[in-house]
């Protein structure tokens, strides 16, 4: 084919893409963390979506049925191949679907944001999170399942949301299982080819994941070594499918140079499907995506502070324009920006002859809002439009359509139990002391908090749901190490705000415990992210 690759004699390595500083800079990284990968592992065996209450509520419990009981006659039954099937004994039959469920199926997807959940009783009921609250009537039909039924309460149930979302896993599962067979030293290419060479929805059958020479049966610990292994490899900067976020944020996005490698769309269909196969089979990858990639996983719109945790210097630029007079500064842009791959500088145009349109205080908004789609975006969709191809082959994108951005990101790689103590011990303070009664009103705010909404909040100061192996302590800002901080800043009646590439808490001096919790909860429960810089 005559097409040029690089060859890295030290390492014995090759690669499409052309080495620069940072490229070598990022495969060293990425050998650092495979250098780590025992103790990664150790650590990943930790990771849950429950804590230790929920599981053994659930151990007690054997079997979560958001629906609640069958109709009166009705069994529930398991054949020979473990797919589940239903008797009715009245008139001596048996269905696959659900007598609970009947047609659900079928139905067109809830409207985004919204939720269906079911009473005690196995009413069903609807949520909806762009507004907080909740009714009886289908918003997609305009009909009532209970007239006159009691209020429910708003709540944001992360857990309602999962189980709910594993129940309709089961539905979609298919009998009996797959096997894939790889090896150790080219997991990447063994995966690759099985994976593709299957039908998607034989990959919602059960995983026996086989590596030759340690045969053994699967009970879930080998499949989930797999998708620790396999997401490792092909997240590797050097496939040039992917790139870090940035300079010390090593949350992964599309590398707008991926097109060097000639078979990039066909990867990307790959990690579609594996990533679509970790969500559905419960699974954890081992390093997670930027926030404005799980928007994008959930069709949520984009928005300008969703840059601020990819590139923070454009971000702030971002502002400065948006802040300042441009006639006053004197300042020329036009409605075009420059960008470079692999040492070659293009100019790309925001607008039909954006070239030689002025930015000026009248239509600034307009060309803030255009440069910010681009840099979250930048000549990636082809690359994105093939990653969701595979992913919707085997779980299509409405099912996760009541999740967050901050939710799907503990779907997909879990949370940790969190060290208070570590927590506290590698906190610092601005304008506040120690021994500051809203600082001590803050840790008791937080020692009351179950793990997931601890999780939440980590997630709202520091962008992520995943602590580095050393804990706190190692925790990494926009410019290096950076430790978790609380600042005084601002007045009673504001709500607290978040600097994510600073790992800093911008927290009022409220004038009481109450006001604090009030305030603390409303800024972690914003769902798309309110206070947040």
């Amino acid at each position: 084919m005559g097409r040029v690759y690089f060859v890295d004699h030290i390492t014995r390595t090759t690669t499409w893409q052309r080495p620069t500083q940072e490229s070598v800079r990022n495969y060293e990284e990425w050998q650092h963390q495979r250098s780590q990968l025992q103790g990664a592992m150790q650590q990943f065996n930790q990771r849950f979506i429950f804590g230790l209450q929920d599981q053994q509520i659930a151990a007690a419990n054997k079997e979560f049925d958001p629906l609640g009981p069958l109709p009166h006659g009705w069994e529930k039954r398991t054949d020979t191949n473990g797919r589940v099937y239903f008797v009715h004994h009245t008139t001596r039959m048996t269905q696959w679907e659900d007598p609970r469920t009947q047609g659900l199926l079928n139905d067109k997807p809830l409207p985004e944001g919204w939720e269906m959940r079911f009473t005690v009783d196995g009413i069903p009921y609807f949520v909806d999170h762009n507004r907080r609250t909740t009714t009886y009537i289908d918003p997609r039909t305009g009909k009532s399942s209970l007239e006159n039924g009691p209020q429910i309460t708003y709540v944001r149930d992360f857990k309602a949301k999962v189980q709910y979302f594993r129940f309709w896993c089961q539905q979609l599962s298919m009998p009996q299982h797959i096997k894939i067979t790889v090896t150790r030293k080219t997991l990447f290419e063994d995966s690759f080819q099985q994976m593709m060479s299957f039908h998607p929805q034989d990959l919602r059958r059960r995983l026996w994941i086989i590596f030759p020479g340690e045969e053994g049966l699967d009970y879930g610990g080998v499949a989930r070594e797999w998708f620790f292994l396999l997401s490792h490899e092909v997240l590797n900067p050097m496939y040039c499918l992917f790139e870090y976020a940035g300079k010390d944020n090593y949350c992964l996005q599309i590398n707008p140079a991926s097109y060097i490698n000639p078979d990039h769309l066909k990867y990307f269909k790959f990690i579609g499907r594996f990533i679509a196969m970790a969500l559905f089979h419960g699974k954890f990858i081992d390093t997670g995506f930027s926030l404005p990639f799980y928007k994008r996983i959930l069709n949520k719109p984009l928005a300008l502070k969703d840059l601020e945790s990819i590139d923070p210097e454009f971000y702030n630029s971002l502002i400065w324009i948006k802040d300042n007079n441009l006639e006053e500064c004197g300042l020329e842009m036009y409605f075009s920006v420059d960008k470079e791959i692999l040492g070659e500088v293009t100019t790309h145009e925001l607008k039909p002859d954006g070239g030689n349109v002025l930015v000026t205080e009248e239509n600034k908004e307009e060309y803030i809002r255009l440069v910010a789609e681009w840099r979250l975006s930048r000549g990636v969709e082809e690359q994105t439009q093939a990653f969701f191809e595979g992913f919707n082959e085997v779980l299509p994108q409405q099912y996760l359509q009541y999740f967050d951005a901050k939710e799907l990101e503990v779907m997909l790689c879990g949370m940790q139990e969190i060290d208070l103590v570590d927590w506290q011990r590698h906190t610092i303070y601005r304008h506040y002391a120690r021994s500051s009664k809203q600082i001590l009103w803050f840790w008791q705010f937080v020692k009351e908090m179950d793990n997931e909404k601890r999780m939440r909040l980590l997630q709202f100061v520091t962008g992520t749901c995943r602590l580095p192996m050393g804990g706190f302590a190692d925790l990494m800002g926009s410019n290096g190490p950076q430790k978790f901080c609380i600042e005084k800043v601002g007045k009673e009646n504001w709500l607290p705000r978040s600097h994510t590439c600073f790992n800093r808490l911008d927290l009022p001096p409220y004038k009481s415990y109450e006001q604090l919790k009030e305030k603390l909860m409303f800024a972690i429960e914003e769902t798309e992210g309110f206070g947040q810089e």
